[in-house]
């Protein structure tokens, strides 16, 4: 940068030295003289403003030498910074997602895929966008998104957005066949990342299964569901609003992980004081043997690895996480 910024001030001096000389040794206007400084360094092939003497074109030989050297080495300067640069952003991200642990992996940035990002941003949830779309990339950078620039069905795209170290996976991408693909190649690399796609065709539901989605999502069957709950049961939809989207409220639902060293692991419900204390209310708990426990009594004792499904106010859920470990 220093180099460019001592050629452009060089290339100034030329140019006020061209305009003097013309003025001293052809006895020219000062337009006349800037004029024919320009033209003479940017080789542009215009005639001559007024005829030259022998010292003019002597001096004009060397203003065209000069002015040509310093333009080129300002344009090769110039390319050289913008490489570099791209080159250290490049750096800078893939450090930033070297360091990712536990994070999820949005394949896509589409209309949904932004969304998704969106929603993930907002939970301050880690996060990692494969897309390959030069226009997106740029949307990705004003957005100050982690990103990997590339096709999320090549393995080394993946690798690069650290799938060994991710939790899970969410395949958005153009269509069903390079969704499926995705999947199948996230399994191969990592058999127990959790993987959500999105499937727009009925009939790819089976391959994504057997490629390995964990679970599938069909917008056209959930957009006709989500009207029809507002057209039949709308205090209902507004209030899954309100706790999916925290609208004008505090009220969340979370889904908390019970540590092994958690001092909650052994203790009932009635003994945990997650009611009491933190106003938060154990609506469902995933057992880690796979069995489901709706709406738990005071008795029900908490396990290791539970995943306790919790609804209440942020602040409450935010200790219930800490205690959960």
């Amino acid at each position: 940068m220093k180099q460019l910024t001592s050629a452009v001030i060089f290339l100034q001096v030329v140019i006020l030295m061209g305009t003097a000389g013309y003025v001293i040794l052809e006895k020219w206007t000062i337009l006349d003289a800037f004029y024919m400084t320009i033209i003479s360094m940017t080789t542009t092939g215009f005639a001559e403003v007024h005829p030259l003497t022998p010292a003019g074109r002597v001096f004009t030989t060397g203003l065209i030498i000069v002015g040509v050297s310093t333009l080129a080495y300002i344009g090769g300067r110039s390319v050289q910074l913008l490489i570099e640069s791209q080159l250290l952003r490049r750096r800078k991200l893939m450090k930033k997602i070297a360091t990712l642990q536990d994070h999820y992996i949005v394949c896509g940035y589409g209309r949904l895929g932004r969304v998704i990002c969106q929603e993930l941003a907002e939970m301050q949830a880690p996060f990692v966008v494969i897309e390959k779309r030069p226009e997106r990339i740029d949307q990705l950078v004003q957005q100050q998104f982690l990103f990997v620039e590339g096709d999320a069905t090549h393995d080394d795209a993946l690798l690069q957005a650290g799938i060994e170290r991710a939790k899970g996976l969410v395949a958005v991408v153009a269509t069903d066949a390079d969704n499926v693909y995705v999947t199948l190649s996230a399994k191969v690399l990592k058999p127990d990342i959790f993987v959500v796609t999105r499937a727009l065709e009925e009939e790819t539901e089976r391959k994504m299964l057997r490629a390995g989605a964990n679970r599938i999502v069909k917008p056209y069957e959930i957009g006709a569901t989500r009207m029809v709950h507002l057209l039949v049961r709308p205090g209902v939809a507004d209030f899954i609003d309100i706790v999916a989207n925290k609208k004008g409220t505090d009220l969340s639902l979370e889904e908390i992980v019970v540590r092994s060293a958690s001092p909650l692991v052994g203790k009932n419900l009635a003994d945990s004081s997650i009611r009491r204390d933190m106003n938060v209310i154990i609506i469902a708990i995933y057992r880690s043997s796979g069995d489901f426990i709706y709406n738990p009594v005071s008795s029900t004792r908490i396990e290791a690895l539970d995943r306790l499904i919790a609804i209440g106010q942020q602040e409450g859920l935010i200790k219930l996480n800490a205690l959960c470990g």
